[in-house]
């Protein structure tokens, strides 16, 4: 159905690259005169000795207050209306939501699956923050999930990676590890690691966990032989409206895919087909950028995590494949007379969107702590901030006041960079390749044991701490791991301080 729309946005990368539209916002262009500021308050800073001017406002205005309870990143922004704080709180409310599998006892809430990864939004994010890695054998892996596909073939000229993979024949592009009563769930998810220590040039032995994956009980007979699988942490929630809102020029100017600078860093934008807009798009969100808006985002999510229609994805079962008969014909919670014929109606997928949209970023701690200050010294001299990008302006908007015109602190570029074999998928999404992700935001990082009740990182979760998620990185990063390895044990030491003052 899309093939139309995919040809169209890679046969026109090249001219693409300086004129993706924000076909989501309603922008009020920038002055000259902002454009300059813009510039000037963006720039890399040097000077080390204190905190920069509103470097504690995290979101700009959107900023929330640092909590010192689970509740941190669950808090609306600061700035909302309190008309936006009405349909934040019902947003929250549809987020939190338990959907039941049809037909059911409920009209407002049945639709669920049959075969799904969760029941609530709320299941993987907890808490609106990072979900886990499994903590024992009989934990629920709601909060890791596998994606999945199978090499297409060959593409078309100009075509490239949008046709080269394809949704595996019989579990399609995720496998659901959860089923409604009568139907057997796709598989089981079971999660090995090994232990392989690092030595650093001090003698610091730190160990890394090796993560190995397996499917068993499958349902629908063997994968495909040449199956790609990409098990993957649901991501924490905050800012992501604030992040929906930086300009794509902005981003795109960022990107140096051939290196032209020498400096190792090569970031390339995603660009991905929308649905919504039916235009070629800067993708920005999931961990490969496979989405352009966050209600892009929410909707797929409807439908590949819980099987939920909504006007974006209308097809009531979800990722069931015509494999799957009896999850294809089993009821479904469509009523045509209460929501327009899907299960999570228009008004409802909007006030979701509003409430991932204004989900407040938490205020920094430690701003002017000498520790913090030498570890971000160390953060800029190591050149992190070659892909955690630390300070962006927003779009001026005209219809998102809290999302308009706010100098935010996200510490990422939204771009994809070649993170190394060792943290490689070897699964293609869209433009991206086996070894690409798109930088995470790093704002309230510092916050996860807080919120999520652990420290686990990167997008399986394989490190159980920030020193752990540095010293996985490669690729591009490769020079900076070696850097920071090389470091004396009270500068490592400062920068994870700074890390956890985000």
């Amino acid at each position: 159905m899309l093939r139309p729309l995919v040809a169209l946005v890679v046969t026109s990368l090249p001219a693409l690259a300086q004129t993706l539209e924000d076909h989501h916002l309603a922008v009020v262009p920038r002055t000259a005169q902002e454009q300059t500021r813009v510039a000037a308050i963006t720039a890399p800073t040097t000077d080390f000795t204190r905190a920069e001017a509103f470097e504690a406002m995290s979101a700009g205005a959107a900023t929330v207050r640092a909590r010192a309870d689970a509740d941190a990143f669950s808090q609306f922004s600061a700035n909302t209306s309190p008309e936006g704080e009405m349909a934040f709180r019902l947003g929250n409310g549809l987020f939190r939501k338990l959907w039941i599998a049809a037909p059911a006892s409920t009209r407002a809430s049945d639709g669920l699956g049959p075969l799904y990864n969760a029941r609530a939004c709320q299941d993987c994010h907890i808490k609106d923050g990072r979900g886990h890695t499994p903590l024992d054998d009989d934990d629920t892996r709601v909060s890791l999930f596998v994606r999945i596909s199978v090499p297409g073939g060959p593409s078309p000229e100009g075509i490239a990676d949008w046709l080269a993979t394809l949704p595996d024949p019989a579990y399609g592009s995720q496998i659901q590890d959860f089923a409604a009563p009568g139907h057997a769930a796709e598989a089981r998810l079971e999660v090995r690691y090994t232990e392989v220590p690092m030595t650093l040039p001090d003698g610091s032995v730190i160990s890394l966990r090796q993560p190995g994956y397996d499917l068993s009980a499958l349902a629908f007979g063997p994968l495909a032989k040449d199956a790609m699988l990409s098990p993957r942490i649901a991501p924490q929630m905050i800012g992501l409206g604030l992040l929906e809102a930086i300009p794509a020029a902005d981003i795109l100017a960022a990107a140096d895919p051939d290196d032209a600078d020498g400096d190792g860093i090569s970031g390339r934008a995603q660009i991905v087909p929308s649905v919504e807009y039916a235009a070629p798009m800067l993708g920005r969100f999931g961990l490969k950028a496979g989405e352009p808006t966050v209600r892009a985002q929410s909707a797929g999510a409807f439908a590949g995590d819980m099987g939920l229609s909504t006007v974006l994805h209308p097809d009531p079962w979800g990722d069931c494949t015509p494999a799957q008969d009896a999850c294809r014909t089993a009821p479904h919670g469509q009523e045509p007379d209460v929501r327009d014929g899907l299960e999570v109606d228009a008004q409802s997928l909007d006030l979701v969107t509003f409430y991932s949209r204004n989900l407040g970023v938490p205020a920094r701690r430690q701003v002017d702590d000498p520790q913090v200050l030498r570890g971000k010294e160390m953060f800029y001299t190591l050149n992190c901030t070659g892909c955690h990008t630390p300070k962006h302006v927003t779009h001026r908007l005209s219809d998102r006041p809290e999302q308009s015109f706010q100098l935010i602190w996200p510490y990422t570029d939204l771009l994809l960079h070649d993170m190394g074999e060792g943290l490689a998928d070897n699964r293609p999404e869209g433009r991206a390749t086996g070894r690409e992700w798109r930088t995470p935001p790093l704002w309230g990082i510092g916050l996860t044991a807080q919120v999520s009740g652990h420290t686990q990182f990167l997008h399986d979760g394989r490190a159980r701490n920030l020193t752990e998620a540095i010293l996985w990185h490669g690729g591009e990063a490769e020079g900076t791991r070696r850097a920071f390895m090389a470091l004396s044990a009270p500068d490592r030491a400062a920068l994870i301080a700074f890390l956890e003052s985000l």
